[in-house]
């Protein structure tokens, strides 16, 4: 789809009403930290040739953000990593493969790569941004995986009330110096969204209304795009001592319309995700428990009840030390199990169900622990179209995590923790006769925030 008109619009509309100024300020924040694991295995394999070793390293990342401040209500901001590497390993390759939740590689991120570069711009009809900016967090933090991308998006502010409208691009296609080998046109992904949340003492509540259009597989030989909606309503409310959150997923319409004259059905897409979670506060004590729900896909069907692009925990949500744990998959990688069944986040084809308490015996001291356990929506064949090749057990497992956090200053907090996983028959995958075996995670990280 052609968006240039919007764009000229928009930039058309900014020069009309903003008149020539001069930078006045910078403003800096951000968070530095440094991180020590020891992993016991690195796969979750037992009495194969193929069993993981031990690792253990130290990592860092420096994440710096800055406001140009260049009249009231008009600045830019921009964010970039620094040195998101381990300590003494060798250096990723140089390659043109975006890092995870980066508008970097990861060999850039290793050194130096920005994120954001964005104009803020405080109108009377509402407040702008326009470049390259955070995507895909919304509501809770369940399902959100912050992703830098080019958007536009406009957001407006009543007492109580606020909405947004945004249009982002997911994947450039056409012809371009960078893209000189393409031959069609309109072989874009792009997303276009409203929401609004309303708030009120001690709570809020909203929707995101999604539309989501991927045409990069339209010609031969796949001759198909993407075209859905997604819904994602969400509350949060606090009721004395209790805190609870919760969000619901649902994506929905055609993960492979083909186009006209090709002989293939439609594939259909409808997926759900539903999260709850609530901590009663004591003051020296919490406790609470979470429930997580992501569906799988149904193997038996041509619709699509899960899909682990669209639907998941996302990467901004880390249930546990080890299962799903996105900080664990960037550093050390999936522990494979056997066949193709592995752990790494984010959570997909899952429900979760976890028990948890703390403890904060001075104020600047937490210890926090908790025990989850884990099972399967769907068994997956492990070969596509034989159901002879189906999973063995849904169960990945039981979980216990125990972690202390202390903060030294307003600004620095040390944290230690140790995960340890009962795994589950889950990861046997179709053989009967593999071994699994459980794992351990120790882990220290040492957190700056400026």
């Amino acid at each position: 789809m052609k968006h240039w008109m919007v764009f000229l619009f928009v930039f058309a509309f900014l020069v009309a009403t903003v008149t020539e100024t001069t930078a006045a300020d910078v403003k800096f924040s951000g968070e530095f930290y440094v991180g020590g694991m020891y992993l016991d295995k690195t796969s979750l394999k037992k009495n194969t040739i193929t069993d993981g070793p031990s690792t253990a390293f130290y990592f860092q990342r420096l994440r710096a953000k800055a406001d140009i401040i260049i009249a009231p209500g008009l600045f830019l901001t921009t964010r970039f990593d620094v040195l998101e590497r381990i300590w003494g390993a060798a250096r990723s390759a140089p390659g043109t493969a975006l890092d995870i939740m980066s508008a970097g590689t990861r060999a850039e991120n290793e050194n130096i790569a920005f994120d954001w570069v964005y104009l803020n711009y405080a109108s009377k009809i509402g407040f702008w941004r326009v470049g390259y900016m955070n995507d895909g967090a919304w509501g809770t933090v369940f399902m959100d995986t912050s992703v830098p991308r080019g958007k536009i998006a406009w957001t407006y502010n009543l007492p109580n009330w606020m909405f947004t409208l945004q249009i982002a691009k997911m994947a450039e296609n056409n012809y371009s110096a960078v893209n000189p080998t393409v031959t069609a046109a309109d072989l874009d992904g792009d997303k276009y969204c409203g929401a609004f949340r309303y708030s009120w003492k001690g709570g809020e509540a909203g929707i995101l209304i999604g539309l989501g259009r991927d045409a990069s597989k339209r010609p031969a030989p796949n001759n198909y795009e993407s075209l859905y909606n997604n819904f994602m309503p969400y509350t949060k409310i606090q009721y004395g001592p209790l805190k609870a959150q919760a969000e619901l997923i649902y994506f929905v319409g055609k993960l492979k319309k083909y186009e006209a004259g090709t002989l293939l059905p439609d594939e259909r897409l409808s997926t759900l995700s539903a999260w709850v979670d609530a901590t009663v506060d004591f003051g020296m004590a919490y406790v609470g428990g979470t429930f997580a729900y992501v569906s799988g896909d149904d193997p038996s069907t041509t619709k699509k009840e899960g899909d682990a692009m669209r639907n998941n925990g996302g990467r901004d949500w880390n249930p546990c030390l080890i299962l799903w744990n996105n900080d664990l998959t960037y550093w050390v990688g999936s522990l494979a199990g056997h066949g193709t069944a592995a752990n790494a986040g984010p959570m997909y084809n899952a429900f979760l169900y976890q028990l948890k308490g703390g403890w904060r015996p001075t104020n600047n001291l937490d210890i926090m622990a908790s025990v989850s356990y884990a099972t399967a929506d769907e068994k997956p064949w492990a070969t596509a179209g034989n159901p002879a090749t189906v999973y063995l057990d849904k169960d990945y497992g039981v979980e216990v995590d125990v972690t202390a956090t202390y903060q030294i200053t307003n600004n620095l907090s040390y944290m230690i923790g140790v995960g340890y996983l009962f795994t589950g028959d889950y990861f046997k995958e179709t053989n009967s006769t593999a071994s699994v075996t459980d794992n351990y995670l120790l882990l220290n990280k040492l957190t700056l925030n400026f």
